[in-house]
């Protein structure tokens, strides 16, 4: 059986010293920042932004769909509470 890092059957593997830190111990935390901002950036121009007519389209969309969705609702609602009127008086 053989794992990735060392095992009881491969007693010649060498351990590794933990590393403390790593690469960002070596950067001050405005570094860090800095570079999470640019990271940031760099993630958002790979997003693919919808157009106007996608945008309007799907908002419509939403809007059409929460509407009936509290319609539904409330008609459950308002029957659940009449039936509980019914039976309890």
């Amino acid at each position: 059986m053989t794992d990735a890092v060392g095992s009881i059957d491969m007693p010649d593997a060498q351990e590794q010293k933990p590393r403390k830190g790593g690469k960002r111990a070596k950067k001050g935390p405005l570094k860090r920042l800095a570079l999470f901002y640019r990271q940031i950036i760099a993630e958002l121009r790979k997003v693919v932004w919808p157009t106007r007519n996608q945008l309007t389209s799907y908002t419509t969309a939403v809007i059409i769909f929460v509407v009936l969705m509290i319609g539904l609702i409330t008609l459950i609602d308002y029957g659940l509470s009449h039936a509980a009127k019914y039976v309890f008086g």
